[in-house]
């Protein structure tokens, strides 16, 4: 594998943990978007993109987050229980796109970093206009401050 492009968009909002979106190109044929770099307690990481579990409303069949408590459509009480937490923490999201072996996860970890961190130094020089890139418009910033399913692993 060969990451032969990495593009970063950073956020404006310091305060949070999220840093920055990014999107890598494998190969010049392939393009992952949505990776994130987090400040975690150890430092930055990449999540990987991922996507928010739902389920359907018994009364209506409408899609809501795993964790509403009420349906989106309707307005009926969702059971409590109906998100399992198994051995561990509840699972609220679900990676949409991951490597499958730690040497991958590292190549990806190292090219988003170093491109993070360089454009991290751009922004601090007068006149600094972010890139503008149309795939790293759309990205969601919902749930700046939520723990990662990625981050629980690095941990």
């Amino acid at each position: 594998m060969n990451i032969t492009e990495v593009r970063v968009k950073l956020t404006e909002a310091k305060k949070n943990r999220l840093q920055a979106f990014c999107s890598i190109t494998i190969d010049n044929d392939f393009v992952v978007r949505d990776l994130k770099v987090i400040e975690g307690h150890k430092g930055a990481f990449v999540a990987m993109p991922s996507r928010k579990l739902t389920d359907r409303c018994p009364k209506c069949g409408g899609k809501n987050h795993i964790m509403a408590q009420y349906c989106n459509d309707c307005g009926a009480k969702l059971d409590e229980k109906r998100a399992s937490r198994g051995t561990g923490r509840l699972k609220l999201h679900a990676d949409t796109a991951h490597p499958i072996n730690s040497k991958c996860r590292e190549e990806i970890q190292e090219k988003v970093l170093a491109a993070y961190n360089e454009e991290v130094e751009n922004s601090k020089k007068p006149g600094y206009k972010p890139p503008k890139f149309e795939d790293l418009e759309d990205f969601d910033y919902e749930d700046l401050n939520e723990d990662t399913e990625t981050e629980k692993t690095n941990k």
